[in-house]
């Protein structure tokens, strides 16, 4: 008897941040895993619910098929579990339907209680609602890093029996083609700080842009991707200086050129789930320098220069040291590569699919084992 099994597909309906990004990459990983037949893929049959209108994305093994009326949580809680029959769930983007009892959620982080000044009070009452309650309902919750589960099960929104680690990959980065735009040829360079620009509070963007005279004293230019108003930034200075490029949306080729062209990303996160853009900079061969908090040590291993996100002089260090230093430079990308192909979206779609196979109440130890020696 074929095994049956959704994705809930709401983020085809969704702007693309990291958290969409995350879905994308395991439903592509799924999909080829099926396609393959490994093991645990073998007599299962997986389905990719979507809201009307959504995004497409290319997909051989899963089947994709639009369902119900509206779009946004009306769609996620309503009309989505009434199609789902007697098939599992799999949600990726920290929501889902609260009615469907075979449910695999990836809750990524719990930043609505560490970082609340960086979200609506309507939107963090909602998930301070929603989240607890999938963590009573589902079958199982997943997140991205030790560190994200710790706070999760800490805050009491899932009890540690019911939860496992899945986290982001780097593969998607390699298939990036790096193509400059004129903006970014003339921002890139070995005196470069690349930042993505968000303008979330707990990103903490803001305190390397008010670093800008400083680093423009040293010879530093900062590349700020991703935004292209100073103002979001509540800087009085940012306007003004010079060194500052602000380049706003680029394509992912664009990026690419960015970091590989520049001295390095600076990520001074306060809170991070998992931290995917110093992941995606390390497997592209651009040192970072992380924040020393969260799972950013967790994730970057040895393999970051390290700093404490309110601490100027310690960054400002950072880099000079890693432009005076060649042999450094070329340290902190051989160990960055290294470490990034460690995360790998192929074993965590494996490790979703023995997730799967679990709530099906099949025996996953020796097929386990079997599965991994693809990995």
């Amino acid at each position: 008897m074929a095994r049956r099994w959704t994705i809930n597909g709401r983020f085809l309906s969704q702007p693309t941040t990291g958290v969409q990004r995350y879905a994308r990459e395991v439903v592509r990983s799924l999909d080829s895993l099926i396609g393959e037949q490994v093991p645990l893929a073998r007599g299962l049959e997986v389905e990719l619910l979507c809201p009307p209108g959504a995004g497409d994305m290319p997909l051989v093994s899963v089947g994709r098929r639009e369902v119900g009326r509206t779009g946004g949580h009306a769609w996620e809680q309503a009309h989505l579990p009434s199609s789902l029959g007697n098939s599992g769930l799999l949600s990726l983007c920290n929501t889902g339907p609260l009615l469907a009892r075979k449910h695999i959620v990836c809750i990524h982080d719990a930043n609505v209680w560490n970082a609340p000044q960086s979200y609506s009070l309507a939107f963090r009452t909602l998930y301070r609602t929603l989240l607890p309650c999938l963590g009573r309902t589902a079958w199982r919750i997943s997140t991205v890093s030790d560190y994200s589960l710790g706070e999760l099960v800490g805050r009491g929104i899932v009890p540690a029996q019911r939860a496992f680690v899945a986290p982001n990959g780097h593969e998607h980065a390699l298939r990036w083609k790096p193509q400059h735009s004129e903006t970014t040829r003339q921002a890139a360079s070995r005196n470069t700080i690349v930042m993505i620009g968000s303008p979330a509070p707990h990103k903490n963007v803001g305190f390397i842009l008010d670093m800008a005279g400083r680093l423009a004293d040293a010879g530093f230019k900062i590349a700020v991707a991703g935004a292209a108003d100073s103002r979001v930034f509540n800087g009085r200075s940012h306007d003004e200086a010079e060194n500052i490029h602000w380049l706003g949306r680029v394509s992912d080729g664009e990026l690419a050129a960015l970091l590989r062209d520049s001295l390095c990303l600076a990520f001074p996160s306060l809170t991070e789930g998992f931290g995917l853009p110093a992941l995606e900079a390390m497997a592209i061969g651009c040192p970072v320098v992380v924040s020393d908090r969260a799972s950013l040590p967790e994730v970057c291993g040895d393999a970051a220069l390290f700093a404490p996100p309110d601490d100027s002089d310690a960054w400002s260090d950072r880099f000079v040291r890693l432009r005076g230093s060649q042999a450094l430079r070329l340290h902190m990308v051989g160990k960055g590569r290294a470490r990034a192909s460690a995360y790998s979206w192929r074993a965590t779609a494996l490790r979703y699919l023995e997730a799967m196979a679990a709530a099906d109440g099949i025996d996953t130890e020796t097929t386990v084992v079997r599965v991994r020696e693809l990995t």
